[in-house]
């Protein structure tokens, strides 16, 4: 257990939460099956050895990667860690650990808070680790995704909030349009959302603007990847995606070694794996005989069409979750991305297609895992006098060994065993004057045991109505630490702590270690 002035702060080693997914445990354990699914493990002198596999990144990619940045960032003040950052990715000793999320409307659950902290510590680590080269946290703005009811909305101060929009296509080309209004109703003014929103038109630049507020000083990079000059780098996988059914062949091999170790594929790889993209548009291509269209248009392209679209118009093509990352490689000078259980999974299953490619696969590094208890909290588990661990076990037990610890635990079980050996001796010895008594005795038996059920259950109530109020605090307070019976990081808004604690992010960079792949729980100092 570590202490700081904030927090203290413990490790709790996944396996234990009961959180996790056996896949992404097995990952973390280093299984030798799993092997040629991934790249080099997550530790920092592994980094060096992910330097030398991306030293071919060439000038040309690099010059592209600054143009846009400098293009994107040009109505933006930046800090000058930013500046240097995005001048920095010129130069071939300076490479990018990304991070990638969607573009949830003021920043959506706690984990994406977590992502970034992990990235700029990671950079920060490996900077004084190796410091003949540069390194630039990025976060990889999901612009091009279309699922609007996946970002429309927060939980703030146990409420939900919702932006109503029929907007439909790529979200970051959303105007924010109705986000003032949504500004309104909530209970406290936020400058930092009400400048991003209310100023700025698409929802790209809006969450730049606060991206930039709340991390600029660490130097950390948003990258919109909605942009011509970048689909460029991707018309040869279009090509072989499409024409060829690469991405489905290749990630072929992957799924069969993932179930045969009992593990479902965490992604649908599909025959062709990009969507048209144009104004309120982005959807599916499919193969529909010697043609291809796409789905809810009139959209159709013979080969030689869809050929011609590929090479002069690459903009108008959106890969799928399963070639983005294909998309991030070629692009950025990147060594590792960070993301959840989840997204490892499906990194997984990619790795034969980066082989086919001859492209680098990056090294999959977790975000830190966090669970933050407030000093209210933390006193509540010291008066109802619960260990970290206890916090972690479900509602049914917790109550079950408060019961235990006050004596109030009841149990029929071994009345029940003593009621069975009665019965067994009693059904004998009717057995002997007749023997069709046997089956009378097993049914009073039965009966006598239900009643014995009856009773116990009753006392149980008793005494749980006996210590009621404790034990509705020890719900309660589950409830706080784990919202819905989920992770507190997958629901909760980081406002939530920020509102209160302007210092929560600088005292979250400075807390938590991004290689101890463990979950950071930090109770607030009391």
């Amino acid at each position: 257990m570590i202490a700081t002035s904030q927090y203290t702060v413990q490790h709790v080693p996944l396996p234990q939460t009961q959180q996790f997914g056996q896949l992404f445990l097995d990952f973390l354990a280093q299984k030798e099956w799993l092997a040629p699914l991934h790249g080099h493990y997550p530790s920092v002198f592994n980094f060096e050895k992910q330097i030398a596999l991306k030293q071919g990144f060439s000038s040309d990619s690099r010059n592209t990667l600054t143009q846009v940045l400098r293009e994107q960032y040009a109505n933006i003040t930046v800090s000058p860690e930013v500046s240097n950052n995005i001048e920095a990715l010129l130069q071939p000793n300076t490479f990018t650990i990304t991070t990638g999320h969607q573009l949830n409307i003021f920043t959506g659950p706690l984990y994406f808070i977590y992502k970034i902290v992990t990235v700029i510590n990671v950079s920060q680590k490996l900077s004084e680790q190796f410091p003949q080269y540069n390194f630039v946290p990025v976060y990889w703005a999901a612009t091009e995704d279309h699922d609007a009811a996946e970002i429309n909305h927060f939980n703030l101060f146990g409420k939900k909030y919702e932006w109503t929009t029929a907007q439909t296509g790529a979200v970051g080309r959303f105007s924010t349009e109705g986000l003032g209004d949504l500004l309104d109703t909530l209970p406290e003014r936020f400058e930092l959302f009400e400048k991003a929103y209310r100023e700025h038109r698409s929802l790209s630049e809006a969450t730049c603007i606060f991206i930039n507020e709340l991390f600029g000083n660490q130097g950390l990079v948003m990258l919109d990847a909605d942009h011509a000059a970048f689909k460029k780098a991707l018309r040869p996988v279009m090509q072989q995606d499409i024409f060829e059914q690469l991405t489905q062949k290749q990630t072929a091999t992957a799924q069969t070694l993932l179930e045969a170790n009992g593990h479902k594929p965490q992604i649908h790889i599909r025959e062709i794996n990009f969507f048209y993209l144009d104004k309120n548009v982005r959807e599916r291509i499919v193969k529909d005989g010697e043609t291809y269209r796409t789905l809810n248009t009139d959209l159709v392209w013979t080969t030689a069409q869809m050929a011609e679209l590929i090479e002069n118009s690459p903009e108008k093509l959106s890969p799928n979750v399963s070639l983005r990352p294909v998309y991030q490689e070629l692009i950025l000078p990147n060594l590792s991305y960070t993301g959840g259980a989840a997204e490892v999974a499906y990194w997984l299953q990619l790795k034969p297609v980066f082989d086919a490619l001859h492209l680098p696969y990056p090294i999959l590094l977790p975000r830190n895992f966090v669970l933050f208890i407030t000093a209210a909290n933390a006193k509540k588990i010291s008066k109802l006098e619960l260990s970290q661990d206890d916090i972690w076990r479900d509602e049914a037990s917790l109550k079950q060994q408060y019961l235990a610890e006050v004596g109030a635990e009841f149990s029929a079980e071994i009345i029940q065993k003593q009621i069975q050996q009665l019965f067994e001796q009693l059904g004998t010895q009717a057995a002997q004057a007749d023997k069709t008594l046997q089956d009378f005795v097993k049914a009073e038996a039965a009966r006598t045991e239900k009643i014995v059920e009856g009773i116990e259950k009753r006392v149980r109530k008793a005494e749980e109505k006996k210590h009621e109020t404790a034990i509705n605090q020890i719900i309660s307070l589950k409830q706080k630490l784990f919202p819905n019976g989920g992770l507190q990081e997958r629901s909760e808004n980081f406002l939530n702590y920020y509102a209160n604690n302007p210092l929560f992010i600088k005292q979250l960079l400075e807390t938590i270690d991004p290689f101890r792949i463990e979950f950071h729980v930090l109770t607030e100092s009391i």
